[in-house]
């Protein structure tokens, strides 16, 4: 008998484990995959998501893994060119941008030395009740099938979650795909974290480890049909035309993997918890990926998760309580990045935004505030302040 069982053991999934493991709960962790592996990501760390591997020990680990430090923004819409970087968090200025088959055992490491019993190549089945309550899972692997149990499952199995499909949980929110994104890695390529947008096309640059630059090509979600017949042409002749200086510095050089990409980025909310069960990260809660944010947002559930639970698991009362509290705290805090991501996403310019961005781009004290509402070191409520007004009223 566990206390918990996470299912999924990435950005989500492995955190949880950890920190749940720390507080003296008994934790077992399930992954179909086998680590390392990688998977489809933007990598970004946002100061916000940093700040939180700062603060459980983790940061250290992931540097060491040679992801270099992300330390300035550019950002290109039209004639507009602002540059700069987020204010820190707690003291953490620096952005990172680690591969996932690097990042993902890192965090799976954490908690196993926290004391999570973690097995790998482990596909869940079925879920395990008692009443109406779920108590367990049942999962298949190479060496047959099993059955485990637990007083909570986490479901932290990405946006086609199992776990949030066998217990039913409800589509709360719903859009439609926004964008499709075709990127791939280019050795010898120097870049910091750079984006370029024109009307329907966004182009964006990301260091990561390896010496290996992500170029990484949005498109609206009606082209996708299209596109995908000769990805490659169009993933080029886009960069050519958004970013033509990026265009110009991968003319030396190295394509260093093959072209990936997705028209399945799916938005939406789901039920985030029932008896015995809670959703996080992915499987709850997904976005497009243009707000390159998905890590981050996945370490702040997790916080608010096991701060939520506390020390109440083992009533189940009280758990139910302290889950349907977490649900309250995920939809406050992410219903407006969520719309704003896909306003993003609709690869739209609006004039009135670029007004904005014209006035504060001699102003590097409202460009940093800017970069710092988008990584969200601060409210985008707090921007709007009379420096910002005045920037509006001299331009």
């Amino acid at each position: 008998m566990y206390d918990v069982i996470v299912v999924g053991a990435r950005c989500a999934g492995s955190p949880a484990a950890m920190l749940l493991a720390r507080a003296g709960y008994r934790v077992l962790l399930l992954d179909k995959a086998r680590f390392p592996r990688d998977k489809l990501s933007t990598h970004y760390l946002h100061q916000p998501g940093v700040a939180k591997l700062g603060q459980w020990g983790v940061l250290d680990a992931v540097v060491a893994t040679g992801c270099p430090p992300i330390d300035g923004i550019v950002y290109q819409v039209e004639d507009v060119r602002l540059e700069g970087c987020s204010w820190g968090v707690d003291g953490y200025r620096t952005a990172y941008a680690p591969r996932r088959h690097r990042l993902d055992p890192v965090l799976a490491d954490a908690a196993i030395a926290a004391g999570v019993e973690f097995r790998q190549g482990c596909q869940v089945e079925g879920l395990l009740s008692d009443g109406d309550r779920v108590a367990g899972v049942r999962v298949k692997t190479a060496q047959g099938r099993f059955e485990e149990r637990a007083r909570l499952v986490i479901g932290a199995d990405g946006m086609r979650s199992t776990v949030a499909a066998l217990t039913g949980a409800r589509t709360m929110v719903e859009d439609a795909p926004r964008s499709c994104v075709y990127f791939s890695y280019f050795e010898d390529l120097p870049a910091t974290f750079e984006v370029y947008q024109r009307p329907r096309r966004l182009v964006g640059t990301v260091p990561t480890n390896d010496g290996r630059t992500l170029v990484g090509a949005y498109f609206p979600q009606a082209e996708f049909e299209r596109i995908r017949g000769d990805a490659m042409t169009a993933y080029l002749d886009s960069v050519r035309t958004t970013a033509p200086e990026v265009h110009e510095r991968m003319r030396s050089a190295t394509r260093a993997e093959r072209l990936y990409g997705t028209g399945d980025q799916r938005n939406f909310f789901r039920q985030a918890a029932g008896p015995g069960w809670v959703l996080l990260g992915d499987a709850g809660y997904h976005k497009d990926s243009i707000g390159n944010s998905g890590i981050t947002d996945a370490f702040l559930q997790v916080q608010m998760l096991v701060d939520r639970i506390g020390a109440d698991l083992g009533d189940p009362a009280r758990l139910d309580a302290a889950l349907a509290r977490f649900g309250e705290d995920r939809d406050e805090h992410f219903t407006g990045v969520y719309h704003g991501t896909l306003r993003a996403a609709e690869l739209q310019i609006q004039p009135e935004r670029v007004t904005m961005l014209r006035a504060i781009a001699g102003r590097q004290d409202l460009v940093d505030h800017y970069f710092s509402t988008l990584s969200g070191a601060c409210e985008i409520d707090d921007f709007y302040t009379d420096d910002l007004f005045d920037a509006l009223a001299l331009a």
